[in-house]
C-alpha cells in the first residue's frame, strides 16, 4: 500500500510545555498521590467552570458515574434509563451497582435521549434517568427534568465529552442535572490522559460521594496538619476513584485553555459544515436550538449510495483518521437485553467519526475535505 501524503489523525490532545511546568511543580512538592491540594484547587475551579457549588475529580467518568449512582440510592431491584447511543460506560456504571439499565432511543438528527421514549419506559421500578451529551451536545434537558420531577426520580448528566458546552446560556454540568460526570479521557476536549469529575449542587450527596472515592472515608488532605493523631473510621465500603496529583496539575492547565480549544473545534466543526455540505451520500450533524456544542467529535451520517467500511477504508488510506460513531448500548452482548431502539441501531450502522481536535490547520481541514470527496467517490455501492 502507497504511504499517503499527509496523516490527519482522528483525535489528538493540545498539551505543551505549560503541562510540563504544572507537573514538575506537582514532583517538586513532594505530593503526588491522589485527592491532595493541586485536585482541590482543580475541583474549585472547575466547579466554577461549571456553574456548580461542588466539584469532586475522579480517576475516570465511569468511577464519577458510578459514584453518582451510589449516592442517589440506586441498588438491586432498581431500573434506570439510560440513553442508548452512547460508549456503554454509562450502561456499565448501572449494571455495577445492581440495577438494570433500561434503554431508551434516541432522536434521528442529534443522537440525544429521546424524552418521549424515556417517558414510555418510566414503571414502578424505575428510579433515575442517564442523559448522554453526544459527542458534546446537551440532550433535551428542560424536558427531561420536568419528565423526572413529575416521575418522583432523580436525573444525571452523563457530560463526558462537554466541558465548555452550554445549554440555553448554561454551562453543562448545571443544566437540570441532579449530578453530572464529566471525563478527561485523551479523546476529549481536555484532557490529563484520563480522569474525570463528578459535579453537584447538594452538598449531601456531594460530601458522601466525597467519602466514598477515597476508600469510604475523608481524604487524607483533611488531616493534614494535625497536631492530633486522628485516625479515620471504615462505616461504609468506599473506593479507589482518586485522581492523581499531576493528573490535576495538567487539568489546571487544560481548564485554563478551554475556551480557546472549544474555539478550535468549533472553527474545525463550522469549516466541515460548509465545505462538506451536499455531497451524496453523506448528511452533516444537526445542532438543535440553544446549544453551543463542544465538539468532541464530528459525525457525518453515511448513506446510500456510499458503503460506510468502504468509505472509512478509503479514507484511512489516504491517511485520514477515522472511526464508527459510538455504540448502540442495547445491542453489547453483556447486557442480554431483549429491547430494540430503532434509530440508536440504524445511527450505529452510518455515523463515521473524521478528525476533530483543536490542532487542525486548515491545510489539515482542506486535506480532510478534499479526501472525503474522493473517497466518496469511489465508496459508492
Amino acid at each position: 500500500m502507497t504511504k499517503p501524503n499527509r496523516t490527519v489523525p482522528l483525535g489528538q490532545p493540545t498539551v505543551g510545555r505549560e503541562e510540563l511546568d504544572a507537573v514538575a511543580a506537582v514532583l517538586d512538592s513532594g505530593w503526588l498521590s491522589g485527592a491532595g491540594p493541586t485536585c482541590v484547587a482543580f475541583e474549585e475551579e472547575f466547579a466554577a467552570a461549571t456553574g456548580t457549588r461542588h466539584a469532586l475529580t475522579t480517576s475516570n467518568c465511569g468511577s464519577a458515574l458510578h459514584l453518582a449512582l451510589q449516592v442517589l440510592g440506586a441498588g438491586p431491584g432498581d431500573e434506570v434509563i439510560v440513553s442508548d447511543y452512547t460508549f456503554p460506560a454509562t450502561s456499565h456504571a448501572v449494571a455495577w451497582t445492581g440495577a438494570t439499565p433500561i434503554f431508551a432511543d434516541v432522536h434521528e438528527d442529534t443522537g440525544n435521549i429521546n424524552v418521549e421514549a424515556a417517558a414510555s419506559l418510566v414503571g414502578p421500578r424505575t428510579v433515575g434517568i442517564i442523559a448522554v451529551d453526544l459527542v458534546g451536545q446537551p440532550a433535551d434537558f428542560d424536558q427531561l427534568r420536568a419528565l423526572a420531577d413529575k416521575a418522583g426520580i432523580w436525573l444525571v448528566e452523563d457530560a463526558a465529552c462537554s466541558a465548555g458546552a452550554t445549554y440555553h446560556g448554561r454551562p453543562a454540568g448545571s443544566i437540570g442535572a441532579d449530578l453530572a460526570a464529566f471525563s478527561f479521557h485523551g479523546r476529549k476536549g481536555i484532557t490529563a490522559g484520563e480522569g474525570g469529575a463528578l459535579v453537584g449542587d447538594d452538598e449531601e450527596l456531594m460530601s458522601r460521594a466525597r467519602r466514598l472515592h477515597t476508600y469510604g472515608i475523608a481524604p487524607a488532605l483533611s488531616r493534614e496538619g494535625s497536631v492530633d493523631l486522628a485516625i479515620p473510621e471504615f462505616a461504609e465500603l468506599g473506593f479507589n476513584y482518586r485522581l492523581s496529583e499531576v493528573q490535576a496539575a495538567i487539568m489546571r492547565v487544560q481548564l485554563g485553555r478551554l475556551d480557546s480549544l472549544v474555539a478550535a473545534r468549533t472553527h474545525a466543526a463550522e469549516f466541515y459544515n460548509r465545505e462538506l455540505a451536499g455531497i451524496e451520500g453523506i448528511s452533516l450533524p444537526v445542532v438543535a436550538p440553544r446549544r453551543t456544542p463542544a465538539w468532541q467529535s464530528y459525525l457525518i451520517d453515511v448513506h446510500a449510495p456510499v458503503d460506510r467500511n468502504q468509505l472509512a477504508g478509503n479514507l484511512r488510506m489516504l491517511g485520514v483518521g477515522c472511526n464508527f460513531g459510538t455504540y448502540a448500548s442495547h445491542l453489547q452482548p453483556i447486557y442480554e437485553s431483549k429491547q430494540d431502539c430503532p434509530v440508536s441501531r440504524s445511527l450505529f450502522g452510518r455515523h463515521l467519526a473524521i478528525p476533530m481536535h483543536a490542532n487542525l490547520t486548515d491545510e489539515d481541514l482542506e486535506y480532510v475535505v478534499a479526501s472525503v470527496r474522493s473517497a466518496v467517490t469511489s465508496s459508492t455501492i
